[in-house]
Formats: C-alpha cells, structure tokens, sequence
C-alpha cells in the first residue's frame, strides 16, 4: 500500500495509529496524555525514548504516524526516520523538536518526512496541524515554511525564482499539488492526462528551483496562493 493509499485508508477507518518517541519521558507522557483527549484524531498505540527502539516498534506495528524526536540515544532522530522509512513506507513521520537549526530542517525533507513542528506550539496548533496528515499534507507551520523557502531561494549561486515565471497552467497544478490532490486527481480535475500533470509539475521544479512537492507546498504558503497554514506533499 502507497503512502497516498494509507492516508485515504487513515481517514476512512478512524484516528491514525500513532507512535510518539522521545527520550524525555515527561514530556512524551505528557504528549501521550494530551494526545489522548483527542481519540477522534490519533491513537496512541506505542512509545519509545530512543531511535532504535523506535524502528523496532515501527517494523512491528506500522503505524499511521510517528512523532519523533530528533536528539536521542541509541540512533538520533534522523538516523531513525532514515529506517522506518525502509521498513515502512507508508507511516507518515513528523518531526516534533526543540531545534530550529536550519539544517536540521533541511535534513528532515532531505529524508521525505511528512512534517516539522517545534515542541513550543500549543495543543490546538498541534491537533490542526496533525489533522492534515489524514489529508496527506506536509505538517509544516507558515514560520517553518518560510525558512524553508529561504535556503531553497537565496542560494548564492542560484537566480531567485519567480511565481511569474509560470504559466496559468502551472499556477493552476501548483495550487491543486499544494492542496493535497495527487497527479490522477489534477489529471481529472483540469481534464488533461495524467503525463501532461507529471509534465507540468516538473516545469514548476525546474522554473522556481525547487527539488520535490513539499517544497512546491512551502511555496504556495509562502507565495500567497494558498491560505492553509499546513500544506500537503504526496
């Protein structure tokens, strides 16, 4: 089962399955706790306070979703996303940190992570947020966004892109991508084949000097064409 298919099947049978891993056992109790007001969106099916354990569990449980932390023993977070990735393609994994070190959230979309949240944002932030993994949206806050459209923009070898740049076609398949809908979908909804999406999308890469769909989400935000503060990848 793809990605696409098990975030369709997430919202069709109930709260994503979901794993929390942090080393700090107050706080992942806590999160666990408050996670757990919140039955109707996520289920707290198992924790872990090192990245090792964390892949274990994952490969046992495959789980909708994996909250996880990057500074940890035994494997950091990184090293952790890298393998549940490999054993289980399908969970969505968000980061959830104290760091806002810019290449730390360069490295997290380096791996294809589904998102990147700072621990200090507050509990109805965070369930908003996580309500868009269910509709395969990278869970990436306006601020976080940002920073990640600066390091893809303002490298100092590279012209700055520009939205105008692209054509009325593209904005429109931009603006489909960034809110969730897969290529079969815009293929469906501009009424053109599902090649001349995937055509289409590669020139938006290649016009705005971007790499993958999540930095195409990140630029919707930042650009204006979207309003959501989360913004979806595959």
């Amino acid at each position: 089962m793809d990605a696409c298919a098990k975030v369709m099947k997430s919202r069709m049978m109930g709260p994503l399955k979901t794993l929390v891993v942090d080393d700090h056992a107050l706080f992942r109790q806590g999160l666990i706790s408050l996670m757990n007001t919140r039955p109707d969106l996520v289920q707290v099916i198992g924790e872990a306070s090192s990245g090792a354990l964390a892949v274990r569990l994952s490969e046992q449980m495959h789980p909708d979703l994996v909250l996880l932390d990057i500074y940890m023993p035994e494997g950091d977070g990184f090293q952790a996303a890298r393998e549940i990735r490999k054993i289980s393609p399908e969970t969505a994994i968000v980061i959830l940190t104290s760091s806002e070190q810019d290449e730390h959230l360069r490295e997290a979309f380096r791996l294809g992570v589904s998102g990147y949240l700072l621990k200090n944002l507050d509990a109805s932030e965070l369930f908003d947020l996580l309500a868009g993994v269910t509709r395969g949206e990278a869970v990436i806050t306006r601020a976080m966004a940002a920073r990640l459209l600066k390091q893809a923009f303002h490298s100092p070898t590279a012209p700055h892109p520009r939205f105008e740049a692209l054509t009325e076609r593209e904005v429109e398949v931009l603006r489909l991508v960034a809110q969730g809908e897969s290529n079969p979908q815009i293929a469906e909804m501009l009424c053109i084949t599902v090649n001349t999406v995937k055509t289409h999308l590669k020139n938006i890469l290649y016009k705005l000097q971007l790499e993958n769909r999540t930095q195409v989400a990140a630029y919707a935000v930042q650009s204006g064409l979207v309003s959501s503060a989360t913004e979806p990848i595959e």
